[in-house]
């Protein structure tokens, strides 16, 4: 069951595979002409490029199956050719910022690594960019993208063609430091450190006893440094297994552990910290006695001083030092005792992941960023053009005594001023700040949203949040705690309470269905005696997607469902049911009709309160201009009692995942900017399809994938968190775009010598550099702020009451 789930997530086959009124023939003939498609796609990074790809191309007609690979920038489209050909596909996917590419699909794929580097030493936006092209000119690199604000390279490379050291000389050849941090042979690899490895016989030994295990693809073993690397396939096996068997051999005369992880990105920046407080100290000691003596003989004919050079390093260093603070930390136990059991470690564990994600959403652009890099493009080639004219404009107004001779200062003369102020418009036009506005942005936000528990799956995300006007809730697990629970039962006939409940049991233990595990729990308590939980057989069990179970027991047919399988099956329903039914519905409970030999017999009613704070949420959303619908598969009854008890208004109740996808993008076609929040299997849909999906931690792994962002706390409150603080990193980009902007607007024409002629005012260059670095400091500043982002002070005042389930 759990295997066929996630063969349906790689395409969603849960999703309308054909338009509606479509008959059995019709459909038939339209399955015979499917039609598949592959197509090369440049420039996704991320899960939530990928998201993006899907939910583009699953909005057009006649889409059936997407499957996207980022990793080989390839994507799979199966398709009706009446209703959509691949042109249109291809111009779908390149409207969203894409390069696409119709390819022909062969056997034997290339192997496709994915590199990443760090790079020491980019200043600004011109040094990513010149790092980034000279990697995509490489012969075998497929696509290459850098990040700024993380001083890191991701590069997708054909290993056949090239090796890292190759990338790394590139990078090298343009004056760059890069340090290799992994590669795509780094995933699902752990490292264990094997006390006990003396000699050839110990090393044989031990890659033995893990050759013979499921799941092993590489075993590396460094003796000297008691050290054995192991690839292997997660899904098959861990390391828990590895330490087992090695710990087992040899009678018991090695130990192993996790590998201690140095040189990470956390060392390397305190590195790099070191050296730049260094490298500022001893400018200082230099430059500060240069600027000193400078200011006492620089009226001296004959002494001359360079203390422009020296004080404009000096500042340099300056704001090197002082940027791009640590996003994630950790936390201690001080007091008491811990007994914990670790079901993943090293590179599997939740926090790793959480770094992981985090890092690569750091890693993708968000789409505002795009603006700054259109003016990047051009900023440096106009800043050289005004440099050079501003040197020509003062050089030739001092040769034709345009400006009185007496405001040139007695130390130049009037080619040295128009030098000066030349180098002064090259110094003081940096676009580093406007290069910084959105990255730092980004990863400070992300940050802040990883450590309130909410994870943002990049820029786009975390941009396209602040827009949404309209959220879709799932019902179960959602607006509820997802814990269902018996709490009342009506028999029609009369049978003893725990033979009726062993009949329903038996059948509804083979469910994984929410609803079946609660009516398998209450059936326990009739068996508490008993040591054991084992139910009658079952034979010929059937499950009815959205309806119900239905098997064999002891000679018996049970049917256990809703009214429309039992109408389904011919079961009659009597009025009291129906009465029951309506009166569990009014109290926002389920009712479970339960069928015997085709007579009801009896109805259950199952119970899943809503979470205490739904209502405060839904009652902020709405005072924040945001529309929220209940879109469940659950009944009507059951479904309106819930939505009036949170207070939305608009319900669609019975509903299939393909229909809940199908109300998003109806919703979108009303230019609503929609987001969705569910936790299940039959969630993943809607959650691909809005333009922002997001997932209850707690929910299903399908369910996560899908989403943009997850609510790592399940808590629905965080649902404004995730929008608020959306809204607040786009105001703090826009307020660093605003900055940047404005800054070189009013400085470059100082630095000219536009005050000059009236009032005498010039910025020597050493000014110009300070100027220049408090620019890239003060966006750095304004971004790191964002740490100091509190949710709204509405969720702070609501009071969360627990619920005891027994």
């Amino acid at each position: 069951m759990r295997v066929e789930s996630r063969i349906r997530y790689q395409g969603y086959s849960s999703m309308p595979e054909y338009p509606k009124g479509v008959s059995s023939d019709e459909e038939k003939n339209m399955q015979e002409s499917e039609t598949k498609a592959l197509f090369s796609v440049i420039g996704m990074t991320c899960s939530a490029c990928a998201g993006s790809v899907e939910k583009a191309i699953k909005r057009l007609p006649g889409i059936k199956e997407v499957a996207v690979d980022v990793l080989k920038d390839r994507t799979q489209v199966i398709f009706s050719p009446s209703s959509v050909n691949e042109e249109t596909i291809r111009q779908t996917i390149e409207d969203i910022g894409f390069k696409a590419t119709l390819i022909e699909e062969t056997a034997n794929e290339k192997c496709i690594w994915v590199c990443r580097i760090r790079i020491v030493g980019m200043a600004c936006t011109s040094c990513s960019g010149a790092v980034e092209s000279v990697l995509k000119l490489v012969p075998g690199v497929q696509r290459a993208q850098v990040a700024l604000a993380t001083g890191e390279a991701e590069v997708k490379c054909d290993p056949k063609l090239l090796s890292c050291k190759e990338l790394l000389q590139a990078i090298d050849d343009i004056g760059f430091e890069a340090i290799i941090v992994g590669t795509g042979e780094s995933r699902n690899k752990i490292q264990l450190k094997v006390d006990g490895l003396c000699n050839e016989n110990n090393v044989q030994m031990i890659v033995s006893s893990l050759e013979g295990q499921p799941g092993i693809q590489d075993i590396q073993v460094e003796a000297e440094l008691h050290k054995v690397s192991i690839s292997y396939l997660a899904d098959v096996t861990g390391p828990r297994n590895f330490i087992r068997v090695i710990e087992s051999t040899g009678s018991g005369q090695f130990k192993a552990t996790i590998f201690p992880e140095r040189g990470g990105r956390g060392t390397h920046k305190q590195e790099e910290i070191i050296q730049y407080y260094n490298s500022l100290l001893w400018s200082l000691v230099f430059s500060i006695p240069v600027f000193l003596t400078s200011m006492i003989f620089m009226y001296i004919p004959s002494t001359d001083f360079f203390e422009t050079s020296s004080m404009l390093i000096s500042f340099i260093l300056l704001g090197k030092y002082l940027e791009g603070d640590a996003v994630i930390g950790g936390t201690f136990n001080e007091n008491g005792v811990l007994h914990i059991m670790a079901t993943k470690v090293g590179s599997e564990s939740a926090l790793s992941q959480i770094v992981r994600l985090v890092e690569s959403a750091q890693m993708a652009k968000a789409p505002v960023q795009k603006f700054a890099d259109r003016i990047s493009k051009f900023f440096v080639p106009l800043v050289v053009f005004l440099s050079f004219s501003t040197w020509l404009a003062w050089f030739l107004a001092g040769k034709l005594n345009a400006y009185p001779k007496s405001l040139i200062p007695s130390s130049m003369d009037s080619f040295q001023l128009a030098l000066q102020f030349g180098i002064s418009v090259m110094v003081i036009a940096c676009p580093c700040a406007l290069g910084l506005a959105t990255p730092t942005a980004v990863m400070v936000g992300t940050g802040v949203g990883a450590s309130q528990g909410v994870l943002i799956k990049g820029g786009q995300a975390l941009e396209s949040a602040h827009k949404v006007e309209c959220i879709v809730f799932d019902k179960t697990g959602t607006l509820t705690i997802g814990k269902p629970m018996v709490v009342e039962t009506r028999l029609l006939k009369s049978m003893a309470l725990r033979q009726f409940y062993e009949m329903v049991a038996a059948v509804e233990v083979n469910s994984e269905h929410p609803l079946a595990k609660a009516i398998v729990e209450y059936a326990k308590k009739f068996r508490e005696e008993e040591e054991s939980n084992v139910w009658p057989e079952v034979k010929q069990f059937e499950s009815i997607t959205g309806q119900g179970v239905m098997a064999v027991v002891r000679n018996r047919e049970v049917i256990v469902g809703n009214k429309r399988l039992m109408l389904k099956k011919n079961v009659a329903i009597p009025v009291s049911a129906e009465n029951f039914l309506e009166e569990t519905e009014g109290f926002a409970q389920t009712g479970i009709l339960v069928s015997i030999d085709h007579e009801l017999v009896g109805v259950v009613a199952i119970s899943d309160p809503v979470k205490p704070a739904a209502q405060e949420v839904i009652s902020i959303l709405t005072s924040m201009q945001i529309k929220s619908i209940l879109v469940t598969g659950d009944n009507w009854g059951t479904a309106h009692a819930v939505a009036k008890e949170v207070g939305i208004g608009t319900v669609i109740a019975e509903a299939k995942p393909e229909v809940k996808a199908e109300k998003v993008k109806d919703l979108q076609a009303l230019n609503f900017v929609v987001a969705m929040v569910g936790d299940g299997i039959n969630d993943s849909p809607a959650l691909v399809a809005a333009d922002i999906g997001m997932a209850i931690g707690a929910g299903t792994d399908i369910a996560i994938e899908a989403a943009d962002i997850v609510l790592m706390k399940s808590n629905l409150e965080d649902v404004i968190t995730a929008i608020d603080l959306s809204r607040y990193t786009f105001r703090r980009i826009c307020l660093n775009y605003i900055w940047a902007l404005a800054y070189n607007l009013i400085a470059i024409p100082v630095a000219a010598g536009a005050l000059f002629p009236s009032t005498g005012i010039c910025l020597p260059p050493w000014v110009a550099g300070a100027a220049m670095a408090a620019s890239s400091l003060t966006v750095v500043c304004c971004s790191l702020l964002l740490k100091n982002y509190r949710r709204p002070k509405k969720l702070d005042a609501l009071e969360l009451q627990g619920l005891t389930v027994e």
